[in-house]
């Protein structure tokens, strides 16, 4: 089978904002969500710089207590994204109850349910006083586990783990399982914790920006003068399906998935590769049968950093150096937001498609000799956008890239 695949609702929770309004205005206006967190200097970080994401409210009226205590801050992040999309695509709970949906999402640690659990031991040698959640908090699976429990989710249901391309490999799986007829509908998403435990390992790496004084400013991709990523989160989901069963039952189309590319670097664990993010790009072209000339945006991967960033621009001029495609990056604005990074990326790309414009890159005052040979934009562009690539790639060379069409 070869059934063409559709998004039909999409959900976010960022530092962007926590709907799809929020965020279009925060894209198209160039805004960042980037702050100060004085705890994770005091926790002993070098960076005390991070996307601020608000925690959200869950009540007793929306969730039991029986299930809220075995949700950690990213799968209830998840939980928010999971019931805007699903309300996008006009799937209510009847509806989840008596159709086969799946549920697929990237997410690669659980960090600070980990550490409590640890904690808890060391001070009472007593696993009773673990309690009844910290087991379903703490596993890597615990959004896909929650979320498939409380929507009533009957599909396929797994996490994909793959470092920061860990949210673009979810709908990548996701795609392929609807374009096999394998199923109908799949939930496919990312969430990533923005707690202090979860990036003192990150920090000890000296790959965070410390440029405190300028919070908004510090994440600088493709600019010469960056000194590191910030670290970021929340969750973003996305409803995949079948382009026939969306038009049955009347769906509004949001975006049509034709192409997925992926490929590993086999090399240095922590070093990223033009070689593999070109044969990841390439696949995803392949895949969607177009060239390089039909791409209009490239929403880059480009986290800050003066390698991957470096690695990406020269990729990307291989590949589109004769082609029109604007390229910025969303992170400018985000920080990186790890494991939902490739879905949250894939919410503000479609919400440019949308709306027919590309956020700009901020922050870019001063180009690097490799960013100087692609269409980087700065500025916002109110222009057509029919057509997207967006990349992902992560430690451990995973590389994922998704082509998203307007229909």
């Amino acid at each position: 089978m070869n059934n063409r695949v559709v998004i039909t609702g999409m959900g976010i929770w960022s530092c962007l904002g926590t709907d799809i309004l929020s965020v279009k205005e925060a894209l198209y206006n160039g805004k960042s969500g980037i702050g100060l967190c004085p705890e994770r200097l005091e926790y002993g970080y070098r960076s005390g710089l991070s996307g601020i994401v608000p925690l959200p409210v869950i009540t007793k009226d929306m969730l039991s207590r029986h299930i809220r205590v075995g949700m950690p801050e990213h799968t209830q992040f998840a939980y928010m994204a999971a019931r805007q999309a699903f309300n996008q695509a006009g799937m209510d709970s009847d509806y989840l109850e008596k159709n086969e949906v799946g549920c697929i999402f990237g997410s690669d640690s659980s960090a600070k349910a980990v550490i409590e659990t640890y904690k808890t031991m060391e001070n009472e040698h007593d696993t009773a006083m673990l309690g009844y959640g910290m087991v379903f908090q703490s596993m890597n699976s615990t959004v896909t586990m929650n979320l498939s429990t409380i929507f009533h989710l009957k599909g396929v249901n797994f996490t994909v783990s793959a470092a920061c391309a860990s949210g673009s490999h979810s709908i990548g799986f996701g795609y392929m399982m609807i374009k096999q007829g394998l199923q109908d509908i799949v939930l496919c998403g990312g969430a990533q914790e923005t707690n202090y435990y979860s990036m003192s390992s990150f920090d000890a790496l000296g790959v965070f920006s410390v440029r405190h004084d300028e919070p908004q400013k510090a994440s600088r991709p493709f600019d010469k003068d960056r000194d590191g990523l910030v670290p970021s989160g929340g969750a973003a989901s996305v409803v995949l399906e079948s382009y026939e069963h969306a038009k049955k039952r009347g769906a509004k189309i949001l975006a049509e998935v034709s192409g997925y590319g992926f490929s590993g670097n086999g090399a240095d664990i922590s070093k990223p590769s033009d070689e593999g993010s070109v044969m990841a790009m390439s696949r995803a072209l392949k895949d969607a049968d177009l060239q390089p000339d039909n791409i209009d945006y490239i929403n880059a991967h480009a986290t800050s950093t003066p390698q991957g960033d470096m690695y990406e621009a020269i990729a990307i001029d291989r590949l589109f150096s004769k082609s029109h495609a604007i390229v910025s990056s969303t992170k400018s604005m985000t920080g990186h937001e790890c494991w939902m990074a490739g879905v949250s990326e894939t919410v503000y790309s479609v919400i440019m498609m949308q709306n027919n414009f590309v956020a700009p890159n901020i922050n870019l005052e001063n180009r690097d000799e490799y960013s100087e040979k692609i269409n980087l934009t700065s500025k916002t562009v109110d222009t057509e956008v029919n057509v997207v690539l967006s990349n992902s790639f992560g430690f451990g060379g995973t590389n994922s890239a998704l082509v998203f069409k307007k229909i």
